[in-house]
């Protein structure tokens, strides 16, 4: 028995419908929401994801400004850009495309974002926000996931989920979402012993670890009828992949999300609204 497919691409779309109505709201009151990027040297897969980025505003309303930096920007240089964009009225998104180049510091730049316009749920301050189960703007990513789960009408609580993840941009904020849910959670990585164990026992699997060379989710490291969520890319013998093979995995899961066209998608969607939210809190505070 074949799973169902989790469409990115289809949910991803009603997303951004409900973008564009609040885009259109926002701008009978005189709000015209703007989302600011920085992207910094000429990584061809950072320049191309901003320019998917801008596409997608275009899309639904949303005003772009893009900032294009050299990569021998100083730390202080990219300081008083963020500076200038946080003083920036018209401005209620603030976006800066990572990887940074190397002497770069990933945390002081993120750290310097004000918190109501970070759009990535980077901070440190919107971080603990979400650990206190208070945060408003959250990461890209894992609120895709939340969303593909709610479009799905799939059940969190009390569910076994294994997540293979715990960066700062996908593993943890996924872990405080899941929890908010009633899940329960393990968090697997690296260093995880017995791995296969955890996910042969696990409801839901969700892994994010971006590197066939190291890791495959294989059909016989999932139970029947779990769920498998994907968020992992990566180019592989001139193939974009996942972490597992959609086609395999959907004959044994009861749901699954193909690579590419499955959580892809709803990152740039929930950008999109992340950017209204921030225009809207904005708004509300004065700014």
């Amino acid at each position: 028995m074949t799973g169902i497919k989790i469409d990115g691409k289809i949910i991803a779309q009603t997303v951004k419908d409900r973008v564009k109505k609040a885009t259109d709201e926002l701008k009978t009151e005189g709000i015209n929401p703007c989302l600011a990027t920085v992207l910094i040297g000429s990584n061809a897969a950072s320049a191309t994801y901003v320019k998917n980025k801008h596409k997608a505003c275009e899309e639904v309303g949303i005003l772009t400004k893009d900032h294009k930096l050299d990569e021998s920007v100083t730390q202080q240089g990219l300081n008083n850009i963020i500076d200038e964009l946080n003083a920036d009225v018209s401005v209620h998104g603030i976006l800066v495309q990572l990887p940074l180049p190397k002497h770069l510091n990933e945390f002081i730049t993120t750290s310097r974002i004000s918190p109501i316009k970070d759009v990535d749920g980077l901070t440190p301050h919107n971080a603990g926000l979400l650990a206190m189960r208070k945060a408003v703007l959250v990461a890209c990513t894992p609120s895709g996931v939340m969303e593909m789960f709610d479009y799905h009408n799939i059940e969190l609580e009390g569910k076994n989920i294994v997540l293979i993840n715990r960066s700062n941009l996908v593993g943890k904020p996924l872990y405080h979402l899941l929890l908010e849910k009633n899940a329960t959670v393990i968090t697997c990585h690296s260093k995880t012993k017995n791995i296969e164990q955890f996910c042969q026992s696990a409801d839901i699997i969700i892994t994010a670890v971006g590197d066939r060379t190291k890791f495959t989710l294989t059909p016989e490291m999932i139970k029947e009828e779990a769920i498998v969520i994907d968020v992992a890319i990566s180019r592989f013998v001139e193939h974009l992949v996942g972490d597992c093979d959609y086609e395999k995995i959907i004959e044994k899961a009861s749901f699954a999300t193909p690579v590419p066209g499955g959580v892809g998608p709803m990152t740039v969607a929930m950008l999109l609204k992340n950017t209204i939210t921030a225009a809207s809190l904005g708004t509300q505070i004065g700014r």
